[in-house]
C-alpha cells in the first residue's frame, strides 16, 4: 500500500517558512474504527523537499509520532518564492506519494513592523507640521494679533 499524499499548508514568517503537515489517512479499520498511520506504524519518517529558483533541496528526513504537526524551515532569503513538497514513509513501507507543491514568498519584515513604521511616520509628520505652524506664527505669517502700525496704512 502506498502512503500519502499528506496534507500540507505553508505560511511565511521572518526569513522562514512554517510547514503544517497532516498525515495521510489510512484505509485500515479495527473494530469499525479507522486507524491512523500512527496507530499502525507508531512512528513515521517525513522528508521535505524545498524548491527555489536554483533547484530542489531535499532536507534531512525527520521522525514524527503525531497526526498533525508543524515544522519551521529557517535561514531563508527574504522576498524569495519557495515551494514545498512533503513525503511520508514508514520503516516497513517505503512506498509513498508526495504532496502537491505548495508555494509562498518568505517575509522580509514581520507584518507588525509595518504598523510600527506607519505610526512612527504619522507622529513625525505631526511634529514637523506643528513645528512649521509654530514658526509661521512666530514669524507673523498667520494669526496676527497686532494691528498694522498707522504709518504703514
Amino acid at each position: 500500500a502506498f502512503l500519502g499524499p499528506p496534507e500540507v499548508n505553508i505560511s511565511s514568517c521572518l526569513n522562514c517558512l512554517s510547514v503544517t503537515i497532516k498525515l495521510p489517512t489510512s484505509h485500515f479499520r479495527k473494530n469499525e474504527k479507522l486507524l491512523s498511520l500512527i496507530d499502525i506504524y507508531e512512528e513515521l519518517d517525513y522528508g521535505i523537499t524545498l524548491r527555489t529558483l536554483d533547484g530542489e533541496h531535499k532536507r534531512p528526513r525527520e521522525k514524527t509520532t503525531e497526526e498533525i504537526f508543524t515544522t519551521v524551515i529557517e535561514e531563508l532569503y527574504p522576498n524569495r518564492n519557495y515551494c514545498v513538497s512533503v513525503m511520508v514513509t514508514a520503516s516497513i513501507n517505503k512506498h509513498s506519494i508526495p504532496s502537491a507543491w505548495k508555494c509562498v514568498t518568505a517575509d522580509s519584515v514581520a507584518p507588525q513592523d509595518y504598523h510600527t513604521v506607519g505610526i512612527a511616520g504619522a507622529i513625525c509628520f505631526s511634529l514637523m507640521l506643528a513645528g512649521a505652524l509654530k514658526c509661521m506664527h512666530a514669524g507673523g505669517y498667520i494669526l496676527q494679533k497686532k494691528s498694522i502700525p498707522r504709518t504703514l496704512v
